[in-house]
Parts: C-alpha cells; sequence; structure tokens
C-alpha cells in the first residue's frame, strides 16, 4: 500500500474506533434500543473497516461461499450496518 492509503487507514481506524467507543458509552447511559442500534451499527460498520485492512494486509481472506456474487463476510460487513441504522431511525420515526 502507498502512503496516503496507510494515513487514510490509520484516520479511519482512530475516528471509527473512537465513534463506536462513543456510542457505546452513549447507549450505556440511555439504555435505549434506538441507541443501542445505532451502538451495533457503529461496532459492526468499524469491525468491518478492520476486516477489510486485514484483507488488504494479506492476514485475513474472504470466505468461498458467496451471497449474489459477493464473498458473504464483505456482504456482511457493508449491508449490516446500514440495516442497523435504518433499524435505529425507524425506532426514532414511530416514536413520534
Amino acid at each position: 500500500m502507498i502512503h496516503s492509503e496507510v494515513f487514510l487507514y490509520i484516520v479511519k481506524l482512530v475516528l471509527g474506533g473512537m465513534a463506536a467507543f462513543l456510542s457505546i458509552i452513549v447507549w450505556n447511559r440511555t439504555r435505549d434500543t434506538a441507541w443501542m442500534s445505532l451502538t451495533a451499527a457503529a461496532v459492526t460498520g468499524y469491525a468491518g473497516l478492520v476486516f477489510e485492512l486485514l484483507v488488504r494486509l494479506g492476514i485475513a481472506d474472504t470466505s468461498g461461499f458467496l451471497v449474489l456474487g459477493v464473498p458473504a463476510d464483505v456482504f456482511v460487513f457493508t449491508v449490516v450496518p446500514s440495516c442497523f441504522f435504518i433499524t435505529a431511525f425507524i425506532i426514532v420515526l414511530l416514536r413520534k
């Protein structure tokens, strides 16, 4: 990887880690289902970023199981965070 990519991954890891950590702190204080879903989105998004980095470095390998022509683990780390965000926003909308 070139230096700009490494720098970008470091920034993504630091900011994503902060977002995941802070969302856990906020959810822990509020104990709200919408916040729990946002926390799950932040944590799975961060896990996806870490997995992507491990694949790029050659440490991890994508699974052989395909979902619509895409490796299953890549598909999960791409789709699941968005599903958690959607769930959180629906919960908030249903309350109002």
